[in-house]
């Protein structure tokens, strides 16, 4: 019996300001680094409302491949808070990230910026997104970091 292909339908993108990331450090194979989260805006056909300056991001290095783990909130348009937890990866060529520090244009398609996030709230307008499976594509712009959101139907 065929299985039906996935269908991934837009529903938001948040576009998440973020402080200068403080180096833990872990060992020689690996490092350990946090980004706070300081605000943002969402948008999209199922979503708006703005990112809450609270939360931040824990990312490990590991040779040319970062593990990263948000967790940070939303208001929505409406008034009610949601908790996102996103979980991602980042990989792409030594090439690629010199350009990237240097300011430059670079094409989505050179690099790997994906995230797994998970909502929680318990307001009933929102409850959509406690029982969706979405899949986040991420870019760095203009010193922010833009996700957009994708359902999986």
């Amino acid at each position: 019996m065929p299985l039906p292909e996935p269908v991934l339908t837009f529903a938001f993108e948040a576009r998440v300001e973020v402080a200068e990331p403080l180096r833990i450090g872990r060992g020689p194979h690996e490092e350990l680094w946090f980004t706070p989260i300081t605000g943002g805006t969402v948008a999209g056909p199922r979503l708006n409302g703005a990112v809450l300056p609270y939360g931040g991001d824990w990312s490990t290095t590991r040779g040319e491949e970062t593990e990263l783990d948000a967790r940070y909130l939303l208001r929505a348009g409406d008034g009610a808070v949601i908790d996102i937890r996103n979980r991602g990866v980042w990989k792409a060529g030594a090439g690629v990230e010199d350009r990237l520090r240097a300011g430059g244009h670079v094409d989505e398609a050179e690099y790997y910026y994906r995230t797994s996030p998970v909502f929680s709230t318990d307001a009933p307008a929102h409850a959509w997104l406690t029982s969706t499976v979405f899949a986040g594509m991420a870019r760095e712009e203009d010193g922010r970091v833009c996700i957009r959101f994708f359902a999986l139907d």
